[in-house]
């Protein structure tokens, strides 16, 4: 019994040394591990970082667009070879474009530390630069500022434009970066369309640097003080009127630009109350003109500095009874030395568009809206401007929407500048020239259109967008004009008329 039993607990000690043997040999299976956490802390689409307590979310949209009648996909054609609406107008512009933006939160002590990047990617068909009637060639080039263009030395079969539109920090209510001006309505220049070109407010739709600091007040009250960087966006010219030329001044150059180096930056103030209801809005901006010269050096001497302003009200209305979803958007803005603050810089302030006439060669509206004028040895004046913008959007269901939208702008220039170009108070008049009947460099533009969205899937819409544009400048009668070599256009008598613009954007777009 002894053998037996001393044979059966060797046996099983054996087994349990084998099994142990394999059972060390299996594989473990290991503890899963949780590489990409979505953050509920700030809204969808957030997830954490691996490793970090940052949270990230990716997004942006593709978009193709084709826009009718214009030379550059969102402008109007107010000058240039578009204003000469001959065979060098583009009939057609198209474009291609993927935004790219990163949005990234943390939470401290102090609050949320957020950055957000924005970039786009762009190809778009390029203006026709001519050289007058012999020659001239198609460029591919940004039309955007603060845009480079990429691979510009092998004809643009591979270029393209890189934007960077924002980037900034936000932390403890500072916005440090590139970020839409506080004196913008949120909507910027887009009340409730896609075409760019609107007058009427300001619309840094594409940022602008500054060091801003908003306080809360909590119920949705906020109030934002900011420092912003002029020379990119607001900047609409100090024009030196001595030397203006009928022919300048015909394609819209008011003499020559003299803006002197960057000395101090804008100065914004800003008051909202964003609640169920809608949103309104109160912004004041004061601006430096800084002149350089009189002339080419620096004893020709130069005017002093001058600050201009610009104030604007901003007015939005939800769920308005004519349907869910439906908005009302509206602004109005006035400026003395700010012009940028009513003619925003995707707009322009410069114009010269020709058309028929009856009475001459053709018809030509010209028209130009600086911040100030001044002329060798004198002071600067500053021009004056107001206008508004708005549109109403209605939804038709949940696929479909339209928005009737406007704008309008006026420019008034003083004594000065009326005298310079024509005639009085000493000044010949560059304008005071035969066959002109009536003299006035102030004008007007208007613009009306309709756009009709509709999304057939989240995220994926369809849009037409149909605009016009009309300059009301205040000349009349008939001049000589040799207008410039890039437009093609002769020595010829022109008619003084007022001028019309007619865009149609189409455009389908990809959200994610």
């Amino acid at each position: 019994m002894k053998l037996v039993k001393s044979l059966l607990l060797g046996s099983a000690a054996g087994l349990i040394a084998v099994g142990g043997a394999q059972a060390a040999d299996l594989p473990v299976k290991a503890k899963a591990v949780e590489y990409v956490k979505i953050c509920s802390l700030y809204g969808a689409g957030f997830y954490y970082i691996p490793g970090t307590d940052t949270c990230i979310k990716l997004g942006g949209y593709l978009r193709a667009e084709v826009a009718l009648n214009t030379n550059s996909v969102y402008g109007g054609q107010f000058s240039g070879t578009g204003g000469a609406h001959n065979r060098l107008s583009n009939y057609y512009t198209m474009r291609a474009r993927q935004d790219l933006n990163i949005d990234t939160r943390t939470a401290t002590e102090y609050g949320v530390v957020r950055t957000f990047f924005d970039a786009t990617f762009s190809w778009t068909t390029g203006n026709y630069t001519g050289q007058g009637s012999a020659t001239g060639a198609t460029g591919y080039s940004a039309t955007t500022a603060g845009t480079a263009t990429i691979n510009p030395t092998d004809g643009g079969t591979s270029g393209g434009s890189l934007g960077v539109y924002y980037a900034f920090i936000q932390f403890a209510g500072f916005t440090m970066g590139k970020a839409v001006s506080q004196f913008d309505a949120p909507w910027t220049n887009y009340p409730g369309n896609n075409f760019d070109g609107l007058v009427g407010g300001s619309g840094t739709v594409t940022g602008v640097n500054q060091f801003t600091y908003t306080a809360d007040f909590g119920q949705g009250i906020t109030a934002s003080f900011s420092a912003e960087d002029a020379t990119a966006y607001y900047q609409a010219g100090n024009l030196n009127l001595t030397g203006a030329t009928v022919a300048g001044i015909a394609g819209g150059s008011y003499g020559s630009n003299a803006i002197g180096g960057s000395r101090s930056p804008n100065l914004v103030g800003m008051v909202r109350v964003d609640q169920a209801w809608g949103l309104f809005q109160a912004s004041v901006a004061a601006h430096d003109n800084h002149v350089a010269y009189y002339g080419p050096t620096e004893i020709t001497g130069h005017p002093d500095d001058k600050w201009g302003w610009a104030v604007q009200l901003a007015l939005s209305i939800k769920n308005i009874p004519t349907g869910a979803g439906d908005t009302i958007n509206i602004s109005g803005v006035y400026t003395d030395g700010a012009t940028r603050y009513n003619f925003q810089n995707l707009a322009g302030s410069s114009y010269s568009m020709f058309s028929g006439s009856d009475v001459g060669y053709q018809s030509i509206g010209f028209a130009n809206a600086p911040d100030t004028v001044f002329v060798t040895g004198g002071s600067q004046e500053t021009v004056k401007t107001w206008g508004f913008r708005g549109a109403y959007t209605h939804n038709w269901d949940p696929y479909w929407n339209t928005a009737i939208y406007g704008a309008y702008a006026a420019a008034q220039f003083g004594s000065l500048a009326k005298n310079a170009i024509c005639g009085g108070g000493g000044f010949v008049g560059v304008m005071a020239v035969a066959g002109v009947t009536s003299c006035n460099p102030d004008f007007n533009i208007g613009q009306v259109g309709v756009i009709t969205r509709w999304t057939p899937v989240k995220n994926l819409t369809f849009s037409a967008d149909f605009n016009w544009t009309r300059l009301d400048q205040k000349y009349a009668g008939t001049a000589v004009i040799t207008p410039a070599a890039a437009v093609s256009k002769p020595t010829a008598v022109y008619e003084l008329k007022d001028q019309d613009s007619f865009t149609l954007l189409l455009r389908a777009q990809r959200n994610w």
